[in-house]
């Protein structure tokens, strides 16, 4: 459980340095960010003080320190998950080396990512360059790994592509099975959708000049949602149109 805390809140602790997009910022202010980001959505959160501890020990001093279940159902939300059991059941660890991505996933049950190798499944996306040696001079056993690799030349000659994808509410995420679990459409691999389509999920940052002729939108329900190219919104069907001005002026940007 240790590691699992560990990487959530490491996860948390990137994503709200990378959506506070300044030049230079400490600990705290991360960290008092994502405090804000939590409270606005849940109405509570653990202060700062509290996340700078948890930081600290988990992080910094590579030690066990306890996180109640409210503030890790919350932490994993900020993550993309449902709650912190949907995170320890569906994280994927994403390890890049050149263009080759390895994405490794650890079993439910699994309390330590050093131990019982022969756990975890490795799917190679991208590029199909494939380094044993150097995994096993990582300290990945071969004869403890189970390798994932789809067959096949798709895609300009892919050793392990991901013949489908499902919307994970953000992007597109590459799989080998037709089924994921009950809340995802798994659909057939677009290379091209693959790749550039997202959700933006920081419209205060869309500008006319950023904005027009590269972002598309849907409007559903009084809901807007912006996106990276032209489609369909995976979450409602709804087709995707070009941002105008209007859009951004009254739906984007800094407000």
């Amino acid at each position: 459980m240790y590691e699992k805390k560990k990487l959530l809140l490491k996860k948390a602790y990137e994503k709200a340095k990378k959506e506070l997009n300044r030049t230079k910022c400490s600990d705290v202010s991360i960290l008092t960010y994502l405090t804000f980001e939590l409270e606005g959505k849940f109405g509570s959160s653990k202060d700062v003080r509290t996340f700078v501890r948890y930081h600290k020990r988990l992080i910094k001093d590579n030690r066990d320190y306890d996180i109640d279940e409210i503030t890790l159902d919350q932490l994993s939300w900020y993550v993309g998950y449902n709650n912190f059991e949907d995170f320890c059941t569906n994280v994927l660890i994403e390890k890049d080396k050149g263009e080759t991505k390895i994405e490794l996933k650890i079993d439910q049950d699994e309390d330590s990512l050093s131990e019982k190798l022969s756990k975890i499944i490795i799917n190679i996306t991208n590029t199909p360059i494939f380094n044993v040696p150097q995994l096993a001079k990582n300290g990945m056993g071969i004869g403890a790994m189970i390798l994932t690799l789809v067959a096949g030349l798709a895609y300009g000659g892919g050793l392990g592509e991901n013949k489908y994808m499902y919307w994970n509410g953000e992007r597109y995420v590459g799989t080998d099975s037709t089924y994921v679990s009950p809340k995802f459409d798994v659909v057939a691999m677009d290379k091209n959708v693959y790749k550039n389509f997202k959700k933006i999920t920081r419209p205060d940052t869309l500008t006319v000049e950023n904005a027009i002729g590269k972002a598309w939108y849907s409007k559903y329900n009084n809901k807007v949602e912006f996106f990276t190219m032209d489609g369909i919104n995976p979450e409602n069907g709804k087709e995707l149109r070009k941002v105008s001005e209007h859009m951004v002026d009254f739906y984007a940007g800094v407000k």
